[in-house]
């Protein structure tokens, strides 16, 4: 007798379980559950994206400023000026222009007329 009630209430059991673990991915799997798990892993994902984005927007931002100052250091435009003196004229337009680039075009005789071919 005590054999065949532990059996039926170890059954019960089994059963109540079961059909609460059943319920309970149900409700998880609604269309309204399913649109607000989908927004909340949208939105968690957009600010990791958001993170990421400003962290690489530094880094940037810090190298720009590095590669800046070694470029001023070759240049020498980071060495204190003479307000009395100016650079030389060749060393000016060699820091300005290259004219020796097959690709630099004199803009000072182009005219900006667009009817004078006309």
């Amino acid at each position: 007798m005590f054999r065949r009630t532990f059996w039926f209430t170890s059954g019960v059991a089994a059963g109540v379980w079961a059909t609460t673990k059943v319920n309970r991915k149900l409700k998880q799997l609604t269309p309204e559950n399913l649109a607000v798990t989908a927004a909340n892993k949208a939105i968690e994902a957009g600010g990791r994206l958001r993170d990421r984005a400003v962290d690489f927007a530094l880094e940037v931002r810090d190298n720009m400023a590095q590669r800046e100052a070694e470029l001023g250091d070759a240049l020498g435009l980071s060495a204190p000026v003479d307000p009395d003196r100016e650079l030389p004229a060749p060393r000016r337009v060699a820091a300005i222009e290259n004219r020796n680039d097959p690709t630099y075009v004199d803009r000072t005789t182009y005219s900006y007329n667009r009817n004078e071919d006309h």
